[in-house]
């Protein structure tokens, strides 16, 4: 880990703690049908557990149309700033997320953002993870090569995968529903796994 200049981070489940807007958004799914929410909720969890995208899948299986996501249902987890203040000491700190437009104002309105020195998301790039595409552009923002980087995510399909495939480290937080996962496949597998961002500091 001594090359290591740069540590990029996703947000939801990784920074942000969605439970809440996870259940908003799927209270507002099922609101109006004969699906339950439990039904619904106990889907998506099946489905998340064999590496794909649960609420997605979920309403592909029960013909449901995507209900809003409220960013303002999402609470930063209680390790998150002591985590990114003790590494930015160290690294620099990157974002590399799927999110909808605003990720810095949200960033800086949740105490974070002054921790980070760039901010690479989906809606701004105009290209999402797991598109190596969005990982070049955040290395070239950075002037980083791969193996001087680090990749912090929830999810193995949409962080550790592609992150594996450019060359960078990976770290595969088991947080939110992505954490439910289980590496199946060589590229699916990260260098650590952690329970918390806490026990990220240890590694770094």
């Amino acid at each position: 880990m001594n090359k290591i200049k740069w540590i990029f981070f996703d947000i939801g489940s990784t920074l942000v703690d969605e439970s809440v807007a996870f259940r908003k958004r799927v209270e507002k799914t099922v609101a109006n049908t004969n699906i339950s929410y439990d039904d619904f909720y106990i889907k998506m969890v099946e489905i998340s557990k064999h590496n794909q995208n649960g609420y997605h899948k979920a309403l592909e299986y029960y013909g449901l149309t995507m209900a809003p996501w409220n960013s303002d249902d999402e609470f930063v987890y209680p390790d998150a700033e002591e985590c990114l203040r003790k590494l930015s000491k160290k690294y620099k700190i990157g974002i590399i997320a799927n999110q909808t437009f605003g990720s810095e104002e949200r960033l800086e309105k949740i105490g974070l953002l002054k921790y980070i020195n760039i901010v690479v998301a989906s809606a701004e790039e105009g290209v999402a993870k797991p598109d190596l595409r969005i990982f070049e552009i955040a290395l070239s923002k950075a002037d980083c090569k791969a193996d001087e980087s680090v990749m912090v995510g929830d999810r193995l399909d949409n962080d550790i995968v592609p992150a594996n495939k450019i060359g960078m480290k990976t770290v595969w937080i088991k947080q939110g529903l992505g954490g439910l996962s289980t590496p199946m496949t060589q590229e699916e597998q990260p260098n650590y796994i952690v329970e918390n961002l806490s026990e990220i500091i240890g590694i770094f």
